[in-house]
């Protein structure tokens, strides 16, 4: 059952801020038949379409969202458009090298590029703004494994503290590293802009519509079959709930908090005038930016994952986590203190067995995919929606030679060994966190247990 405008509003501050009744439209009414069929309304599927049918607009294509377009990770995330690409670079340099490892940045940077073009042609208003990422280094700890990480690219550059604490006033900053190539974003807006132009193009959206199962050449919904020479499954943290499709990917919940806008005086005082994304060097992530109205939206990792991989409406909120992260950003920036955190929300991110994403098509089957970005996806998006248009039309690009093209990750174990594997590792990386706040050095006993648990 699909939710009402109220509810989708609820889903984050960035559903909250748009000025659209958000309800589905043009619900499928029995079985079609089409060019391609795309299974998601996110991110994902919305770029595939928008480059499918910028490339061939005879293309008949028909894209199917159980809810609303941007209902899910694509109208919950934190707002980064940045170039950080989720897999290992040593899992890349296994397939193509070093050379290999520089095409798909130089390709992930160009994303965020051709992001912003698209919202300039199609006059989609994101609040997009290039001011790059800081990753602040709050504990001793955090400075040998961020400085090193930051000597290895030449698009990282490492701050002091002083020049750090210049740009992001954070309390205990003790040195941050800097990389230009991240936009802060409003993500909803972007998702529903991304909507209507692709609407205005041809394609049609069924919302309200939820799919049951994707077999070659056939799509199976509540309201109907829609039968397809491709068929792209563009599901994300949602992949479980397809018919043998449980262990593929598992949902990953992250929750985000929202100020009120923030008066002038914290401003002065912390800085953050470029609106540059904001994270630090603890294992269990965390991120923020500062909004265009002026607002804090932050969020971070730490809640379970759920047996079974099992998606619940009630999963999107959490009291502990949101105290957590209330807690975090208070000490990080205790100029908040005083301030209303007007909304709190939650959602499932897609996580693959190696956290490694990929996009891809079956020839045989017709069955083509994208995701498991673990997180990274407003921008790796914007690529796999562009490969999978080149990949579906047959067309060589330097997009479809890159390394994460037919990557195959292994399936998650079965329960109860993922249960007990992936909540191991989340507590595992909260201890360490804590003995690193604790001793001020690296916790490096816990971080070779994490790379042995998780693979």
């Amino acid at each position: 059952m699909t939710e009402t405008p109220a509810h989708y509003r609820s889903r984050s501050l960035w559903l909250d801020e748009l000025d659209e009744v958000l309800e589905p439209a043009d619900v499928l009414n029995g079985d079609e038949t089409c060019d391609v069929a795309i299974v998601g309304g996110g991110f994902t599927g919305l770029w595939t379409a928008y480059a499918l049918a910028r490339h061939d607009p005879h293309l008949r294509i028909r894209v199917l969202e159980a809810e609303v377009c941007g209902f899910g990770a694509s109208g919950r995330n934190g707002g980064w458009a940045s170039a950080f690409f989720a897999g290992s670079d040593a899992t890349t340099a296994r397939r193509r090298g070093a050379d290999g490892v520089a095409a798909l940045h130089r390709a992930m940077v160009g994303a965020i590029d051709d992001l912003e073009k698209t919202c300039t042609e199609e006059s989609i208003d994101c609040a997009f703004h290039r001011g790059g990422t800081v990753i602040a280094a709050t504990s001793p700890a955090h400075v040998e494994r961020l400085r090193n990480g930051a000597t290895k690219s030449d698009d990282e550059e490492w701050l002091d503290a002083d020049a750090a604490r210049e740009r992001i006033g954070a309390s205990r900053v003790l040195g941050a590293v800097f990389t230009p190539h991240c936009a802060a974003i409003q993500p909803a807006r972007l998702a529903r802009g991304l909507c209507a132009a692709v609407r205005r193009r041809g394609v049609t959206i069924h919302e309200g519509t939820r799919v049951e199962a994707i077999d070659p050449g056939r799509v199976r919904t509540d309201q109907g079959t829609v039968r397809a020479d491709v068929v792209v499954r563009a599901t994300e943290g949602y992949t479980p709930r397809l018919a043998g499709l449980r262990r593929r990917l598992i949902p990953i919940y992250s929750f985000i908090i929202a100020t009120e806008p923030l008066p002038v005086s914290f401003w002065s005082e912390v800085g953050w005038r470029d609106r540059e994304t904001f994270g630090d060097g603890r294992h269990l992530i965390i991120y923020a930016q500062r909004t265009a109205d002026g607002r804090i939206a932050f969020g971070g990792r730490g809640a379970p994952y759920h047996f079974g991989s099992r998606i619940r409406t009630g999963f999107d909120r959490d009291p502990r986590v949101f105290a957590g992260l209330e807690r975090v950003l208070h000490d990080l920036f205790p100029g908040t203190r005083d301030a209303a955190i007007t909304h709190r929300w939650g959602g499932a991110l897609g996580a693959p067995r190696d956290f490694y994403p990929s996009v891809g098509i079956d020839r045989a089957t017709g069955l083509a995919w994208a995701g498991g970005y673990v997180g990274d996806g407003v921008t790796t998006t914007n690529l796999a929606g562009r490969t999978l248009a080149d990949l579906i039309l047959q067309r060589e690009t330097e997009n479809t030679q890159l390394a994460w093209v037919d990557h195959h990750s292994r399936s998650w174990e079965p329960e109860p060994l993922r249960w007990l594997g992936v909540n191991a590792g989340l507590r595992l990386s909260a201890a360490a966190d804590r003995r690193e706040a604790r001793t001020g050095r690296r916790a490096r006993v816990y971080e070779r247990g994490l790379k042995l648990l998780m693979g």
